[in-house]
């Protein structure tokens, strides 16, 4: 047999010639919670501007549009909004079940209008032009704030005011707590020791000062 035959398959990958894997493609940024859902939401929009008869662009959207859609996603909501003759309304929590309907919460609109807001001016729209940030559309959640706050028995404002309250109050406690934490801390060991010897030298310049000369005055 000859020796200088075609090598076998050992020899022609011994020579270790060949090229380097790929690196893979680097992992795109995952986005956050917020900015998922603000994409989702704008996606959800546009849809609502194709499927609108008769079809709205961009351009057109005006703050009666942006109404519109708000109402539109009503019929999705979850929370239930008592009506006027309902014999549960201003019951925070009713004891039964009711025909009323469900609803969007406020609290889910505002925080949509946010983040519509601020994904219709990362796609090129100004400020001046926002349909968003439009007058109507503000009026239009206040009027949904109180009519479901009223509805549900919810006072919003003193709600508001109390958490405000609360927050101060817990501000101030913590600060006389760290107050105290701090005299504490400045006044163990010799802090105390000072103010032991501290104290009849204030009480003789006191008496000092009262007869107007370095002696205490005499009795008459």
């Amino acid at each position: 047999m000859d020796p200088s035959g075609p090598a076998g398959p050992s020899s022609a990958e011994g020579g270790g010639g060949g090229a380097p894997a790929a690196a893979p493609p680097p992992r795109p940024a995952q986005l956050s919670r917020y900015e998922s859902q603000k994409r989702r939401d704008w996606n959800t929009f546009l849809q609502y501007l194709r499927n609108h008869r008769p079809p709205l662009t961009l351009a057109r959207c005006s703050g009666a549009h942006v109404i519109e859609f708000l109402r539109y996603l009503d019929q999705f909501g979850k929370t239930k909004v008592h009506a006027p003759g309902c014999a549960y309304f201003g019951q925070p929590a009713p004891p039964g079940p009711c025909p009323c309907p469900l609803r969007q919460a406020w609290g889910s609109l505002d925080a949509l209008i946010g983040r519509l807001r601020a994904a219709y001016e990362e796609s090129g729209g100004t400020p001046e032009s926002n349909p968003f940030a439009a007058r109507a559309v503000r009026i239009y959640l206040r009027e949904v704030r109180d009519s479901q706050a009223k509805a549900r028995g919810i006072p919003y404002e003193k709600k508001k005011r109390k958490r405000a309250q609360q927050a101060f109050g817990g501000g101030q406690q913590a600060s006389s707590s760290a107050a105290s934490a701090a005299d504490a801390g400045t006044d163990g060991g010799d802090g105390n020791r000072r103010r032991a010897v501290a104290a009849p030298s204030a009480a003789a310049q006191a008496q000092a000062g009262v007869g107007g000369s370095g002696t205490a005055p005499s009795a008459s």
